[in-house]
């Protein structure tokens, strides 16, 4: 075991799909038997999104909640020469096709690292590809995270089929047809009126959840009360959701439905998960 080298993952989940983030862990997988780090960085939002694939690939997501183009980028590059520093890893896999790693992927080098980059097919530019020890590109197959999705019209199918099976069962015993076509007629609208309400459901649902991050990271803001901006910027910073330049207040100013900026002294009230 202690002859095994050290391999690390670090997934720019902005930046690449999640069906290749997939393939991306099961490649490293089936070339070194293991992985000692990983980790995903991305916004709330895409942590959101890919949650499921985070929890099935074992992978850390480490939430990025800073306003700013290149946030992202900048939290997985500090965390890298973070951990090439304590966890001295002998091999280190970037999955991103951005070519702004490559002064990452050079001082992770002189550190003793072999760096091997992983991107998607399409995405990624000759001049991110020459800066790695080894470079594959993974085609994107548009499935993603959504087996979940995909197995939901299987529902609706098998009731389908159930009523198409009563149907031919009335007939073959000489029942009336009419008690079979009556559900037939209504369900079409009932069916709408169920997504309707499960797409209303799902989207207050991403909204609470995203300033639940927030909540977990400063928890004296739970039941309404009023905290210094203060003390809430060092909690998400000592969390890993702020970065050290990053202005907390424009953060809240993002999501004005759920915290409501007091000024003067700057303080942040919890309102609550908007209405569906």
């Amino acid at each position: 075991m202690n002859d095994m080298p050290k391999v690390m993952l670090l997934i720019d989940a902005d930046n690449v799909s999640a069906d290749v983030m997939e393939q991306a862990v099961h490649k490293v997988l089936a070339e070194h038997g293991h992985l000692h780090v990983r980790r995903a960085y991305c916004t709330a939002e895409v942590a959101l999104k890919h949650q499921l694939v985070f929890k099935r690939l074992g992978v850390r997501p480490m939430v990025n909640l800073a306003a700013g183009k290149n946030s992202t980028d900048i939290a997985l590059a500090v965390d890298a020469m973070d951990l090439a520093v304590s966890e001295r890893p002998q091999v280190v896999y970037l999955v991103s096709s951005d070519s702004d790693f490559a002064p990452l992927v050079i001082r992770l080098r002189e550190k003793g690292c072999r760096v091997c980059g992983i991107g998607q097919q399409g995405k990624t530019g000759d001049e991110t590809t020459t800066a790695y020890d080894e470079f594959t590109d993974l085609q994107h197959h548009g499935k993603g995270d959504r087996p979940a999705a995909a197995a939901a019209p299987s529902m609706p199918a098998a009731r389908t089929a159930g009523r198409k099976t009563a149907a031919k069962a009335a007939k073959s015993g000489a029942a009336s047809d009419s008690p079979a076509k009556t559900p037939r007629a209504k369900a079409a609208p009932a069916s709408k009126k169920a997504k309707t309400a499960a797409k209303k459901s799902a989207k207050a649902s991403a909204a609470s959840e995203a300033a639940e991050f927030i909540l977990q990271a400063v928890p004296a803001l739970r039941g309404g009360n009023e905290v210094a901006l203060n003390d809430i910027a060092q909690a998400l910073r000592a969390a890993k959701l702020l970065g050290k330049r990053a202005s907390s207040i424009k953060l809240f100013e993002q999501l004005p439905a759920e915290f409501a900026v007091l000024q003067h002294p700057d303080r942040i009230r919890w309102i609550g998960t908007p209405a569906p």
